[in-house]
């Protein structure tokens, strides 16, 4: 890792920015409250001068906070469980402690910084938890950095993922190959979200190599919430859409997608075939047991950590690691 040696002031800030150190000190801290108007013009005269705080500095030449800082989009469902318990077990191993925040809706507070070069030697960073100018901002001035189910190629940032693409295809192919399956609702994550997008990806691969059609029509939003997608099932049968399979995202969206062919008298398998993605600790006891492609969740944590401890020490990292998924196979696909 470079050495941070920072050639601007933060008088040069509060002068290219139009005002006093104290409100400079202010925005950087989080102490007292200022307009966005100002944060906005006192953010962009750091980014421009590459100001990096002389406390932040001295942390990142000394390593002396001996944490680990996480940033979230949020800390809900049980998808995150094992991934927390794999980054914590990691860190104690390595001697550090860990900071964890949950950045909700980052876009709309583009200038909090919880976590960063002040009180963390480096940072995991999930998918959707921190907006891109504040990543190439933490990246330019040197800060240790790892994603965890989101890309950095642009940036040259180590990512941590699970091979999303080949087990949804895996999962598709059972349903038409095994289950004889044609018309296949595909319930869609979060927008931007790039284990969706890789999903779908698969979702679709396996329906050209079998010769079928990919529509529009059987796509829909389950955004991992299982309420979400239970209104979707629901608008689907109102409206008389025909399937004979839903392949949700994940299991958080099979649970409503199980619940709203229920209320539809929709029997699953016989009539519908369901499978999930992630195999999440319930999925074993849903009724029926659900399909579904095994994450390996927790490791993808402990693989984080290993990496970014990697890069704390000056040594070098893996630029993408790419966990393996197997398929799970159970009761709700049509298999005994």
């Amino acid at each position: 890792m470079p050495k941070i040696t920072p050639s601007s002031t933060i008088a040069d800030v509060a002068e290219k920015a139009g005002v006093s150190i104290a409100t400079v000190s202010r925005v950087i801290n989080g102490t007292t409250p200022v307009t966005a108007e100002t944060a906005e013009r006192v953010q962009a005269a750091i980014e421009e001068l590459a100001f990096v705080p002389r406390a932040a500095a001295r942390g990142l030449a000394s390593h002396r906070t001996n944490t680990l800082g996480l940033l979230l989009p949020e800390i809900s469902g049980a998808f995150f469980s094992p991934m927390l318990r794999g980054i914590e077990a990691a860190a104690r191993e390595a001697g550090f402690d860990l900071l964890i925040h949950a950045m909700e809706e980052p876009h709309r507070h583009p200038h909090r910084r919880p976590l960063g070069e002040h009180n963390t030697d480096g940072l995991l960073v999930f998918t959707d938890s921190l907006e891109d100018a504040e990543l190439i901002r933490l990246h330019k001035i040197g800060l240790p950095l790892v994603l965890m189910h989101q890309s950095g190629e642009s940036l040259d940032i180590p990512t941590i993922t699970v091979e999303n693409k080949m087990g949804a295809r895996r999962i598709v192919d059972h349903l038409i190959e095994v289950h004889g399956r044609r018309r296949i609702v595909y319930l869609r994550g979060p927008e931007r979200h790039e284990d969706s997008v890789w999903r779908e990806r698969g979702y679709c691969e396996s329906l050209e190599s079998h010769g079928l059609r990919v529509d529009p029509a059987l796509f829909g939003e389950g955004r991992f919430n299982h309420e979400i997608a239970e209104v979707t099932i629901r608008d689907f049968i109102e409206r008389g859409l025909e399937f004979d399979a839903v392949f949700c995202g994940d299991d958080d969206a099979a649970i409503g997608v199980l619940t709203s062919l229920r209320a539809a008298n929709r029997i699953v398998p016989d009539e519908v075939s369901v499978a999930g993605f992630d195999d999440q600790p319930l999925a074993p006891y849903l009724s029926p047991a659900l399909t579904t492609v095994r994450a390996p969740i927790e490791q993808v944590g402990r693989e984080a950590v290993k990496q970014l401890v990697r890069l704390i020490r000056g040594e070098q990292a893996d630029p993408l690691t790419l966990l393996p998924t197997e398929l799970i196979i159970r009761n709700s696909c049509g298999c005994k």
